[in-house]
Order: structure tokens, then C-alpha cells, then sequence
């Protein structure tokens, strides 16, 4: 194996003996001892290995991937053979963060080196400089003259700078690259293509015969061992570089409890439920000195904010109204500032973000952290909780406040995990073609390859570790200009002699490499009109791309059916009275990721077998002991597992796919309860969807949500029809099938947008002039539409499906799921037609029925749903045998 767990923690003496005298000196006089991942983490950096350091936020990363670097160049300093040279290179995915660690890094220089010279040493100036999109020219151009010794950039300065003809070769002087906030980077394709420019640059450290260490931080993430991978990248022969894991993911006690406001959950009007959730954050807040509260949409925080304002200043009069402040990524950057200025100078008893402050930033001391309603993982559980106590010996102490029953069960389940030290697995994108693309135009402006040479440097990279030669020339082929396109204004980036197995650059390629580069899509609002023109509003992209005709949706308090979209701009005819089938906040809403969504399947089936086994009262105190949760809520949940099995009796878990059928004043509605996570489940409903509209001749409308979905449709669903698609479903090619489901949808016109500027297929910046995102999607949809129509897979259109298939949705997990069905692993039942749809299947329901914006209606609507079920319940008349029998609820 290449990779090995660091285990062994030295003693700080040992450490401070590897150090320079002076520096040793200022730790012990600033810090005192050292921190467990400083101990394990510093001595391997100084053995010359590629470390992964994984440890939460305030528990000193940053400091043990730097320490031993600062000796090292104050020793050369010493020596006099300190050179003007790039020696270490900080890539981070935050501008801010690179601003933070600039001050974080020369105020230690300067005390390290008065130190040293108040001793007697004689050490030169240790440079650090910024390097990004917002250094001013004139200073890129004095740092080409002077190099900064130490390099704090991002992976698209990174990438840029590597074809930059002089600074370019600035960077191939450096023996230390350290990749902050690799968590953040791994799961999507900008760590892709920061993966692909860390071999490019290893491969010129190496020509020019050098060599590269690499050093990664992390907050909590797993596998370790596959994050590692992904930071040291792999050698020509297929294994992996080596390197040493520092795991001191849970060097930090941590506290998390579940909080459920003392209301009925189910019937109490909403208003009465808000005014008990922001009872409890008062209450929260007034005992606390500095409170973050996290909520999982912009939208949310604003509402937040406006709430808290209102009852802690112009209410109660308790705190004043700049104390209390929202932070999130719809703010500008200045405002975004400004809250990170007062926070960390404790001015601020509150502030509210969505997931601008998951990262490490530094904001100072917070003693707790409010979660409002499931983070939908653990990691990203334990990413905020972290942010409280931020020195390593304070408890992070964070509490979640639930505001309805599946949340409940949700947020019990995280909160155990996250106690019990379990982790997601990080998604790691499979050889995106759109980010090689852009990067082989990189490569083709650094020198004139050959292609099997070319290939070898590709497949170092973690992400592309499976890429075979077909694919790869398939890349360079569409680069070169296989492609027919010249219509469409889509020229060749390269030339290419496939029969002398070499490829270069063509005149203009530096110049698009260098305007273009970057794997973030810009974010464009859509303009939503009537059939007739008439303005009606904006609308987000992400919002936009998950429409179908004849979908209905709330904009600005009236009801409007989409029609068609025409680039950035999408017609709808006004749909009075009609219900929304397309709540307003799905888009932003996060996904429950398929390892959190497992386990509370695995949980349901536990206090299922409990219940139906008549062990009620140990249901009951395994949830108030095992789990921590208070009396009320444990009494909830029980009640809500007791409903499900008395109503249909069956609880649906992860080894038990439950299908109900029910019929209502307008439709046929199949339920399928799956409990795998949005992603998985928005292929799944996607897979079914098509198959039952084929079985029925009639459309499909679908209804996603994290527990499972529904189908909906005019024509009549049997428990017949139910098996034909099961049938159907589990003898199929999953990818070919839903690739035909897709391939006309808003997703894939919008996603194949982002792919083609990515992979240069249209240029955003060429010659001066700046394309707007209106006409780039135009022509995105007009080459799409040509491409479809002739049949031609090309790279782009290629790399569209798997995006869609593999990262927006998972195809991946969901193949797992079909292949347990197949097994006999996991079981599927049906149910109905029922006259009501079960208690668990009642927020899939509601989903499909009304908009966020209409909360109070949302409400009604279960309210109403769980009425009917507890009539039908004691109609049966709570029978000897019976759930109720015990006396849980009806006492």
C-alpha cells in the first residue's frame, strides 16, 4: 500500500529540536505545546513525505503545514543561499482565504525574524505575496521580477500562470505545493481541474529537475485514503504516489444535541410553530455570546435575520440591531467583509448564513453553532459544528432545532452519527472530458507533445486514473477539429498528426486558454415572460433547468405554467388557481446525501422491529439515552413509526422499498418510498417516470424528494402496472434509458451550456470582445439540438449526460440499489390503491401539492392527511393486537 496512517504523535520536545532555535523559542513564548495534528503532521513534512492532514477548524493545520517550510526557508536564509525563488506554492479554493492567510503568515515572519535577529542570527526577508484574478497588473509584473518566496493563490491563477511564458517559469522552482480546504475542492470539478495542473507542474518541477512535495488540509472527510490519492495523484504504473495520513478528525470534543420545539408538529397552525423555533433561538442566543446559526438557503437566512431583528431588538429590546447580521453568497463581497471584520473583533451576538461560512475563515471565537433544520449530511454536520470553539481544547458545541417530523428523524440520525464518528464518503467526479479539454489547450500552448507522452501526464492525475488512450484521443480529436462545426463558429484549439502521434498549439490558443480558463459556470438569472411579452420576474438558473412543460410554478404570489425556454429567457402563461407542481425552493435546497439517507433507513427499520414487537417503552428510552433526545420528541418519533405500521404495516427502510398507490379527485399517484438520498432518488423517479409514461401513453409529472417520490398521471396505476415496471426497470441499461429520458430537458440544454464553455466549444472572451450569457446559451442550445439530431456523441455532449448522471444525480448508487433488487437484498413491496397515502408518505405529498411560499396551506395539507389517517385508525377501533393497544398514545 502506498499510503499509511500517521499513528505515532512525537513529543513537542522533539519537535522543537527539529527547529530552528529562534523559532522554537517563539512557539513555546506564542502556543506553549503543541496540537495532536501538529505532532503527528510536522515531523512527516520534515521527512520529506506527501502528508494529508485531516482535523477540524482552530486545531492548527495551518500552522503544521507551514512551520516546517518557514525553518526551512529561514535556514537557507542563514546560509545565504535564500534565492529569489517561488519555494512554496498555498493554493486555497477562497480569494478571502488567500487575504486571511497573508496576514496569517507575515505576522509570524515578523516576530520569527526579530526573534532570530534579537539572537544574533542573521536571516533576510521571508517574501509572501497574492497571486489571483485581482492582483493588478502592475504587481504580477513586479512579482515575475521578485518572486514572492511563498505563493498564496487559486487553482485558476494556478492554472493561468503555467502557460504564462515568464512566470510560467517562476513556478517550476517550487518544492512545496500545500492545497487548503481539499474537502471543498475534491467533490467537484474545480478540484478536478486542479488535480490535472498540479501534474503539469510536477512533471516541469521534475524536467527541470526538481521535485514537488505535496501537502494537503482538510476539515472532516472520508476515505482518507482515497482524498489522499487524490492529492498525491499516481505514477506511470498505475499505483499511487506515496504519502502519510494525519487523521485527527476528531481531535475536538464536540457536543451536538437535537432540539424539537414544544408544539404539536403536525396540527399546530404554522405561525405557532415559527413562534416556538424562534422562541427557541431566542433562548439559545441569550445564553450564548456568540451564536452562528446555519440555515440551508439564502432565502431562509434573510428570513432569519429579519425575525431575530425584530423580536431581540424592536420587541424585547435586548440586543441592538447591528449585532445581529446574515452572511451569505448573494451579498457582495464588501457586506461579506464587513461581517467577518465584526465577527472576529466581537461586535456581533448573531449571525445567520447559509454555506458561506462552512469554510475556514477565520471569524474569530463562537462559543455555539444553530443548525435550523437538517444539514442533509454528516460531514457537513461536523463541518459547521466546528466553527465553534475555535481553539482546540473548546468544546464545539452545536445544537439543531428540527420544524417537523421526517426532520426529526433526520436530524436524530445525523446527530448519533456525527457523536459515533461516522463520515459520507466524498464523490470524486470520474474523468470529467470538459475539464481534460481545456487543459490539453493548455498543454498544447506550453510545447509541441506527443501524444502517448501527454497521456501519461493526464492519467497521473486521481480523477482521470481510468481515462483509456480511445477517450483521450476522442479529446484531442474534437480539439483538433473533428467535429463539423465550423458553422456554428466552432473552430479547432490544436493541431494534431495522429500518424506522427504528436499535438501542439495553434495562434490563438494562449489567448483562450488564458480568457477562458476555469471549470465555475457563471450564474445568470433567467427572465421569466408571458406568451404575450409582459415581464414577469427572474427566476435562477439552477431554478430554471429543472422545468418541464407544462410544469406550474409561484412567482411573485401568482401561478405561471412553463411553456418553453428560449436561451436565458423562459415563457409561461399565467395559471391562476392551478397547483404549483414545482416548489420555489427546490433548487437551492441541499440534497441528502446517499450515506446519511442509508442510515436513517437503517434506523426506522430498528425502532420499526421494536415497536411491532410491542417494546414500545425501550423504543422510548433507547431514543431519550442512546440518541439524546428529549422526552416529547422521542414520543414523536415512536408515534410516527406506530401511525406507519398500524396504517400499512410496513415501515420503509433501506432494505425495504415500500410503493403505495393512491388515487385522488384528479389523478393516479404511485409513491415510491427510497430511502437513498435526493440524487439517488431523482434518478430513480426519472427511470420510473419514463418507463410508466411508456406503459400508460399518457405524461408523467414527477415529485422528488430526500425519502423517496411520486408519480403522477391520468391514466389509471395498478399494482399490475407496478410490477410491468419493476420488470422493466431491473432488465434495462439504467444510463441508456435515462440518457433517452433527458435528452430534450431544460438539464441537459442548461448543463450543456457550462460543458461547452468549459471545454472551449464557445468562448465567453475571444479578441476583446465578451459574449453574454444569453447568447452563449442560444448558441449552446442551437449546436445541442444539431448534434442530437445527427446522432454525434462528441466530448461535450459526452461529458453533459455524465454530469448530470453521476454528480447532479448518482446513477452510480442507484446501479447498487436496481443490483440488491435483483439479489433479493432489498425488498419492494406495494400497497393499495389506499383511500389515504400512509403517514411517511405524507411530505412527498405535500411536495407535489403547494409551494414553500404557501407554508400555511403546506401545513393545512398535512394536518389534514395525518386527520384522515387517525380516523381511519379508530375506525378500526384500536383491535386486540393492535400498535395503540399498548397505551403509547391513546392512554
Amino acid at each position: 500500500m502506498s499510503g499509511t496512517a500517521a499513528t505515532v504523535e512525537f513529543s513537542d520536545d522533539s519537535i522543537l529540536g527539529m527547529l530552528r532555535p529562534y523559532i522554537a523559542e517563539w512557539f513555546r513564548e506564542k502556543y506553549g505545546k503543541f496540537t495532536e495534528p501538529q505532532r503527528m503532521a510536522i515531523p512527516l513534512i520534515a521527512g520529506g513525505h506527501n502528508v494529508l492532514v485531516s482535523s477540524p477548524t482552530g486545531t492548527g493545520k495551518t500552522l503544521a503545514a507551514f512551520l516546517w517550510i518557514l525553518n526551512e526557508l529561514l535556514h537557507m536564509s542563514e546560509r545565504g543561499e535564500l534565492e529569489d525563488k517561488v519555494y512554496a506554492i498555498y493554493v486555497s479554493p477562497l480569494r478571502a482565504l488567500n487575504n486571511d492567510m497573508e496576514r496569517n503568515l507575515i505576522t509570524p515572519l515578523k516576530e520569527i525574524t526579530n526573534y532570530a535577529k534579537s539572537h544574533g542570527y542573521d536571516v533576510g526577508e521571508v517574501r509572501v505575496a497574492v497571486r489571483t484574478s485581482d492582483t493588478p497588473s502592475h504587481v504580477k509584473q513586479k512579482l515575475v521580477r521578485k518572486p514572492p518566496h511563498i505563493l498564496l493563490t487559486t487553482p485558476e491563477s494556478l492554472a493561468i500562470g503555467l502557460v504564462a511564458p515568464k512566470w510560467g517559469q517562476r513556478l517550476v522552482t517550487a518544492r512545496w505545493v500545500i492545497i487548503d480546504e481539499i474537502h471543498e475542492m475534491a467533490s467537484s470539478k474545480r478540484g478536478t481541474s486542479l488535480s490535472l495542473t498540479l501534474e503539469r507542474l510536477q512533471y516541469r518541477v521534475e524536467e527541470a529537475g526538481g521535485s514537488l512535495q505535496r501537502i494537503g488540509m482538510s476539515a472532516t472527510i472520508a476515505p482518507l485514503e482515497e482524498v489522499a490519492k487524490f492529492l498525491v495523484g499516481y505514477d506511470d504504473d498505475g499505483k499511487p504516489r506515496p504519502f502519510k495520513v494525519v487523521d485527527a478528525r476528531f481531535s475536538k470534543p464536540i457536543d451536538i444535541r437535537v432540539i424539537t420545539p414544544k408544539v404539536d408538529l403536525i396540527h399546530d397552525p404554522a405561525d405557532k410553530v415559527n413562534e416556538a423555533i424562534y422562541r427557541t433561538l431566542v433562548d439559545l442566543i441569550l445564553k450564548h455570546r456568540t451564536t452562528l446559526i446555519f440555515t440551508n438557503t439564502r432565502s431562509a437566512t434573510e428570513r432569519v435575520v429579519y425575525k431575530l431583528k425584530k423580536l431581540l431588538h424592536n420587541e424585547l429590546g435586548i440586543l441592538d440591531a447591528d449585532e445581529i447580521e446574515a452572511h451569505h453568497s448573494s451579498l457582495s463581497r464588501d457586506l461579506r467583509l464587513e461581517v467577518e471584520r465584526k465577527l472576529k473583533e466581537g461586535k456581533l451576538r448573531v449571525v445567520v448564513s447559509s454555506t458561506s461560512l462552512e469554510l475556514g475563515i477565520d471569524i474569530g471565537y463562537i462559543d455555539l453553532v444553530v443548525l435550523l433544520s437538517s444539514p442533509k449530511s454528516v460531514s457537513r454536520l461536523l463541518q459547521r459544528i466546528g466553527r465553534a470553539g475555535h481553539h482546540i481544547r473548546q468544546v464545539s458545541k452545536g445544537r439543531v432545532v428540527v420544524v417537523d417530523r421526517d426532520d426529526l428523524v433526520e436530524c436524530t440520525v445525523l446527530a448519533k452519527a456525527a457523536m459515533d464518528r461516522f463520515i459520507d464518503r466524498v464523490r470524486i467526479p470520474r474523468k470529467p472530458l470538459d475539464v481534460l479539454a481545456q487543459h490539453i489547450v493548455g498543454m498544447s500552448v506550453e510545447r509541441k507533445w506527443r501524444i502517448e507522452e501527454a497521456y501519461r501526464v493526464v492519467k497521473r492525475a486521481y480523477p482521470y486514473r481510468n481515462l483509456t488512450y480511445e477517450e483521450f484521443l476522442e479529446v484531442l480529436r474534437y480539439l483538433a477539429g473533428a467535429h463539423g462545426l465550423e458553422s456554428e463558429k466552432v473552430y479547432s484549439k490544436i493541431w494534431m498528426d495522429e500518424e506522427e502521434g504528436v499535438f501542439g498549439r495553434k495562434r490563438m490558443a494562449r489567448m483562450i486558454y488564458q480568457l477562458n480558463a476555469g471549470t465555475i459556470p457563471d450564474e445568470s438569472k433567467i427572465t421569466v415572460v408571458t406568451i404575450d411579452g409582459k415581464y414577469v420576474g427572474t427566476v435562477e438558473e439552477d431554478f430554471a433547468e429543472i422545468l418541464t412543460p407544462g410544469d406550474i410554478f409561484v412567482l411573485g404570489g401568482r401561478t405561471f405554467r412553463f411553456l418553453r425556454s428560449e436561451g436565458l429567457k423562459i415563457v409561461v402563461q399565467p395559471a391562476e388557481g392551478a397547483r404549483p407542481t414545482v416548489p420555489s425552493w427546490y433548487s437551492e435546497m441541499l440534497p441528502l446525501s446517499y450515506d446519511s439517507a442509508l442510515l436513517v433507513g437503517k434506523f426506522r427499520g430498528r425502532i420499526a422491529r421494536l415497536v411491532r414487537e410491542g417494546r414500545v417503552e425501550e423504543a422510548h428510552r433507547i431514543l431519550v439515552e442512546e440518541y439524546r433526545l428529549e422526552e416529547h420528541a422521542a414520543r414523536a418519533v415512536v408515534e410516527y413509526v406506530a401511525e406507519q405500521l398500524e396504517y400499512v404495516g410496513v415501515v420503509p427502510t433501506d432494505r425495504l422499498i415500500l410503493v403505495e398507490i393512491f388515487v385522488d379527485d384528479e389523478s393516479y399517484n404511485a409513491i415510491f418510498h427510497t430511502l437513498y438520498g435526493r440524487r439517488v432518488n431523482d434518478a430513480f423517479s426519472r427511470a420510473a417516470g419514463y418507463i410508466l409514461s411508456n406503459l400508460t401513453h399518457s405524461p408523467v409529472r414527477i415529485t422528488v424528494t430526500d425519502n423517496g417520490f411520486m408519480l403522477t398521471t391520468t391514466e389509471e396505476i395498478t399494482r399490475e402496472t407496478i410490477e410491468e415496471l419493476w420488470a422493466q426497470l431491473l432488465n434495462v441499461n439504467l444510463r441508456e434509458l435515462l440518457e433517452r429520458a433527458l435528452e430534450r430537458t431544460e438539464l441537459v440544454k442548461r448543463r450543456f451550456r457550462h460543458v461547452a464553455q468549459r471545454s472551449f466549444m464557445i468562448l465567453k472572451r475571444y479578441k476583446g470582445y465578451e459574449k453574454s450569457p444569453e447568447r452563449m446559451q442560444l448558441s449552446a442550445q442551437r449546436i445541442l439540438e444539431l448534434l442530437l439530431d445527427q446522432g454525434l456523441k462528441l466530448p461535450p455532449v459526452k461529458e453533459t449526460f455524465r454530469e448530470i448522471l453521476e454528480d447532479y444525480m448518482d446513477i452510480i448508487h442507484l446501479q447498487e440499489v436496481v443490483d440488491a433488487i435483483r439479489r433479493g437484498e432489498v425488498e419492494v413491496r406495494v400497497v393499495g390503491p389506499l383511500e389515504v397515502p400512509s403517514p411517511m408518505a405524507h411530505h412527498i405529498v405535500a411536495r407535489s401539492y403547494s409551494d414553500v411560499v404557501l407554508m400555511e396551506d403546506r401545513r393545512r395539507l398535512l394536518s389534514l392527511l395525518h386527520q384522515k389517517i387517525m380516523e381511519v385508525l379508530k375506525a378500526k377501533g384500536a383491535s386486540e393486537g393492535s400498535l395503540y393497544s399498548v397505551g403509547y398514545r391513546f392512554s
